[in-house]
């Protein structure tokens, strides 16, 4: 029994971007993660050894957001790769990560990249 599970509008802080500033005053990002996975055994059994932990795909977003990087792209891609790495049970994965407020000269809510897996 496949099912699709979403991780929605993580809130991080950050320092990713190619202008000098951002890398050093930093920004708000928000990340959202959803993946396609075989909920079977964990539906039958209602034990977390049997399901993908959110806790952990958390912490690993947590963590790669933490890694300065001048692209979006490569944040996500990154995220993408280690999600990957440690839980190959996942069929599908997109990973969307939004720079909230981008200095792009004008107003704007959000820039967003999305890379699917």
């Amino acid at each position: 029994m496949n099912g699709l599970i979403e991780l929605e509008e993580m809130s991080f802080y950050a320092y990713h971007g190619c202008f000098k500033e951002e890398q050093v005053v930093g920004n708000k990002f928000a990340v959202n993660i959803s993946f396609i996975t075989n909920c079977g055994p964990a539906s039958a059994s209602d034990h977390l050894a049997d399901a993908v932990n959110y806790v952990h795909i958390y912490n690993i977003a947590k963590r790669e957001m933490a890694i300065k990087s001048h692209l979006l792209e490569h944040v996500a891609g990154r995220i993408i790769t280690a999600i990957q790495k440690e839980f190959p049970q996942i069929m599908s994965l997109k990973v969307k990560v939004s720079k909230l407020n981008p200095p792009v000269g004008g107003q704007m809510k959000q820039v967003s990249v999305t890379l699917e897996g």
